[in-house]
C-alpha cells in the first residue's frame, strides 16, 4: 500500500484471535491480519493464556498487517483493546509469576463467596457497579494469593492483557478505566482504584497499574519492539482499553438513545448513562457497567452472552467435525424457521442476564429423528438471538423509560446474514450493521489516532470518522413466529432447566466427578 499520510495501527486481543488493522485517520482499513490466541485449558472449567503466547500472537499480526505497507513508518501511533478480566502478574522484573487465568475461567467461586461473605454483596455493589460474578480479576488476585502462595509473593504488577501487550512495546505500566472496572476493585462513581477494599482483602493497591485516560499517550517503541514489529521506533503507543467499549467508540454507540450490539466470541449489548446505575436491581439481574475515559467520563450499562460466537465455534468443533462455516450457514438457511420445534439455550459458560448464575449450563432441547444439523445450527443462531432480546429488555427498565432509538451492530458476527435477519426478526425491530467487522481493532487504531495527535480529542476523532452502513429490517412471518418462542418458550427455558442442571451436578458430584 503507497501513501505518505499518516495512518495508525489498531490491535485486538480477543478471547481466539488477535486482530491488528491499520487505518488512516477517516477510518479507511488499508491492511488487517489475524493470528489465533492459544488457550489452554489445564481442566475443566479452568482456562489461561501463556503471556509469551500473547504476545507472540500480536506481534506475528502486526507484522503481516505491516507487511502490507510500502513504508511503515507512516504508522504513527498504535493502541491495544482487549478482552477483560484477564490479567498477568509480573514480578519485580518484569517476568510473568504464573499464567494469565482468562476471563471465562470459573476458579474463582470459592474467592467470590468469601468476598461477598466479609465485605458483603451490597456494599460490593455500591463500589464497583457491578453483579458479583467469579470472573472479576480481584478474585483472581485472591485466588492466586490463596493457591499459589510463590507466585502471589513475587508479583509486583497486575496488567490487564492490552495493559501487557502495550508494556510490553513501551515499557509504561497502566491501565485504562474501562479494564479497571472489570476488576471488582475500582470505584465507579469517583472513577479511580477502591484503595480501601483492596486493603480489606490483603491486597496491596500498588500492584493494580496506574489509571490513565484511553488515547493518553504512553511513549514510543522500544528498540526490540520496533525490531520485533516492523514498526519505526518513534510510533506513540498509547492506551486502550475494553474491547467491546472501545468497538462503540469507532461504532458512535456511545451516546444517547443508542443500543449497541457487539457480535463476537461473547455478543455484547451495551447503552451509554449520564451516570452510575446505583439500582441495585441492575446486579440482581447480571448487568454490568462500567466507565471509559477520552477527554469526559462516559458510563454505560452493558449486558451479555457469554457464549455467542463461542457458541458457533463449540458446535463447529464438537458436533460438526469442523466443518466449514459457510456450509453449517448454509445449511442453517435451508431449515425451516423455528428449527422444526427445536431450541438452543446458550449458556456454555455462564448464565446471561436476567440470569446472572455462575452454575449455568447450556442445552439443545426440542430434538426428534427429523433434526437435521442444519436444525441444530439454525436452533443455535436463534437461541442466541432470543437470548440477547432478553438481556436488552433487562436492560431496558434500568436505563431508560424508552426503548432504544436506534440498534447498532458490528462485530465479526455482522458478516452472518442470516443471523443479522434471525436477530431484526427475534427484536423485530431494523438493525444498522456497520461496515466495520474489526470495529474493535479500528476502535484501537482511533484512539492511537488520540495518542499521536492525529485528532485533538474524541470529537475530532468522532466527527471524522466515514461509517458505512446498512439496514437489515425483519421479515414480518419471521417476526411472528419467533416472538411466540421468546414468550412461550426462551424466557421459560432456563427456570425450567435449571432444576435439571442441579440435580446433574449434584449426581456428579456424589461420585467425585463433578
Amino acid at each position: 500500500m503507497r501513501g505518505s499520510d499518516p495512518l495508525l495501527l489498531g490491535i485486538d486481543a480477543g478471547t481466539t484471535n488477535t486482530k491488528a488493522v491499520i487505518a488512516a485517520p477517516d477510518g479507511r482499513v488499508v491492511a488487517a491480519a489475524s493470528e489465533p490466541t492459544p488457550v489452554i485449558y489445564p481442566q475443566p472449567e479452568w482456562a489461561e493464556y501463556e503471556p509469551e503466547a500473547l504476545w507472540r500472537s500480536c506481534i506475528a499480526a502486526i507484522r503481516a498487517a505491516v507487511a502490507q505497507l510500502d513504508d511503515p513508518g507512516r504508522v504513527r501511533g498504535l493502541a491495544i483493546a482487549s478482552m477483560a478480566e484477564t490479567a498477568v502478574p509480573l514480578d519485580a522484573a518484569g517476568r510473568p509469576t504464573f499464567p494469565a487465568i482468562a476471563w471465562f475461567d470459573k476458579r474463582a467461586r470459592p474467592q467470590l463467596d468469601r468476598l461477598v461473605a466479609k465485605i458483603g454483596a451490597e456494599r460490593l455493589f455500591e463500589i464497583s457497579g457491578l453483579a458479583a460474578e467469579p470472573i472479576f480479576g480481584l478474585l483472581k488476585l485472591l485466588w492466586l494469593q490463596e493457591n499459589a502462595p510463590e507466585a502471589f509473593a513475587r508479583t509486583r504488577r497486575w496488567l490487564n492483557v492490552a495493559d501487557y501487550l502495550a508494556w510490553r512495546f513501551c515499557g509504561v505500566a497502566a491501565t485504562d478505566h474501562s479494564l479497571a472496572c472489570r476488576t471488582f476493585a475500582y470505584d465507579l462513581a469517583r472513577t479511580r482504584w477502591a484503595e480501601d477494599l483492596l486493603h480489606a482483602v490483603g491486597i496491596d493497591p500498588g500492584l493494580m497499574a496506574p489509571l490513565a485516560r484511553s488515547g493518553e499517550a504512553l511513549g514510543r517503541l522500544l528498540p526490540e519492539a520496533a525490531t520485533a514489529t516492523g514498526l519505526a521506533p518513534d510510533c506513540v503507543v498509547a492506551v486502550g482499553g475494553h474491547d467491546h467499549v472501545v468497538g462503540a467508540l469507532a461504532a458512535d454507540a456511545l451516546r444517547p438513545g443508542v443500543l449497541l450490539n457487539s457480535l463476537g466470541t461473547t455478543e455484547a449489548l451495551l447503552r451509554a448513562v449520564e451516570r452510575p446505575v446505583m439500582d441495585r436491581e441492575l446486579a440482581r439481574r447480571g448487568l454490568s457497567q462500567g466507565v471509559i475515559v477520552v477527554d469526559r467520563p462516559c458510563w454505560y450499562v452493558v449486558g451479555g452472552l457469554f457464549t455467542a460466537g463461542g457458541a458457533v465455534e463449540w458446535f463447529r468443533r464438537a458436533i460438526a467435525a469442523g466443518a466449514p462455516y459457510e456450509t453449517l450457514v448454509a445449511e442453517a438457511e435451508a431449515a425451516p424457521v423455528g428449527s422444526l420445534g427445536t431450541g438452543f439455550l446458550p449458556h456454555l459458560r455462564l448464565g446471561t442476564p436476567p440470569h446472572p448464575d455462575g452454575q449455568a449450563r447450556g442445552a439443545f432441547f426440542g430434538l426428534s429423528t427429523d433434526t437435521t444439523r442444519g436444525c441444530l445450527f439454525r436452533a443455535l443462531l436463534e437461541g442466541i438471538a432470543a437470548d440477547a432480546r432478553l438481556c436488552a429488555e433487562a436492560m431496558q427498565s434500568l436505563v431508560a423509560s424508552a426503548g432504544p432509538e436506534e440498534i447498532r451492530v458490528i462485530g465479526g458476527g455482522s458478516r452472518n446474514d442470516l443471523y443479522l435477519r434471525i436477530k431484526a426478526a427475534t427484536w423485530n425491530r431494523p438493525l444498522a450493521v456497520l461496515d466495520m467487522p474489526e470495529a474493535v481493532a479500528l476502535g484501537a487504531a482511533c484512539l492511537a489516532g488520540i495518542g499521536a495527535g492525529i485528532y485533538a480529542g474524541r470529537d475530532e476523532m468522532r466527527a471524522g470518522l466515514r461509517r458505512a452502513e446498512r439496514e437489515v429490517r425483519p421479515d414480518p412471518a419471521w417476526a411472528a413466529l419467533y416472538g411466540c418462542l421468546v414468550e412461550e418458550v426462551y424466557r421459560k427455558g432456563y427456570p425450567a432447566l435449571r432444576p435439571l442442571h442441579e440435580a446433574s451436578r449434584a449426581c456428579l458430584a456424589r461420585q467425585g466427578t463433578g
